[in-house]
């Protein structure tokens, strides 16, 4: 473990591609939608996507499609086809076992996602073990100014638990998620996929606040040699 990192007062969940193993169903969703306005999503451009609010993947689309579309008709289209996708959402290895620890350990937790409630709902209904969060930040908060990756989300989080930033564990899965929570003042640990490459943000991979991991089973390790 980095020298610098102490033991986290609350650890800060993600939630898709973190806990929940959704975000190949979310990039589905958005890749049927984008092609309803004959957009053919690249795998580049689903990536750009992850990690962020509906609105805000929307307004990128919008952008991206040819013809003047408004966000409210993309959302208005994505909304069905992501329901029935996010329905089969299975979770994380080693998720459950891990927000189970912290809670046995009273280690405050809070899940940040981008998730709106509605989203949230369908897609945590089967996993009983999402109710062991205390503080729950969703994309649709209405005390949330704006999404990942500003640090918004994160610096809500933290303030619901009346903990400071620098004292929190962050754990991330997207580039988007991983600047939010690193701005906001939190230690980060980045769930990098290994079948794929994240595009890289200059300087991230020298921060001393990042770790990146490739399984949620690390961040046990990791606390075992405290």
């Amino acid at each position: 473990m980095k020298k610098n990192w102490n033991f986290p007062k609350a650890f800060l969940f993600d939630l898709d591609g973190v806990l929940i193993d959704s975000e190949p169903l979310h990039g589905q969703a958005w890749k049927e939608t984008a092609a309803l306005f004959d957009l053919n999503l690249t795998l580049e451009q689903l990536k750009l996507l992850r990690g962020k609010r509906r609105i805000d993947c929307a307004n990128e689309l919008v952008k991206l499609i040819p013809k003047t579309v408004e966000a409210k008709d993309l959302l208005d289209r994505h909304r069905p086809i992501s329901r029935q996708l996010i329905l089969r959402a299975q979770a994380m290895q080693g998720g459950e076992s891990l927000v189970e620890r912290c809670h046995k350990n009273n280690i405050p937790m809070a899940l940040v996602t981008s998730s709106s409630s509605e989203s949230f709902q369908i897609k945590t209904t089967q996993h009983k073990w999402m109710n062991l969060f205390s503080v729950i930040v969703l994309g649709d908060e209405k005390l949330l100014e704006k999404g990942k990756p500003a640090p918004d989300p994160y610096l809500l989080a933290a303030k619901k638990l009346n903990i400071a930033p620098q004292e929190c564990w962050a754990v991330e899965d997207s580039i988007a998620g991983v600047s939010s929570a690193l701005e906001a003042g939190c230690y980060v640990l980045f769930l990098k996929a290994q079948s794929e490459e994240l595009p890289k943000i200059e300087d991230l991979d020298q921060h001393i606040n990042l770790r990146q991991i490739s399984h949620l089973k690390e961040i046990d390790q990791i606390l075992n040699e405290y």
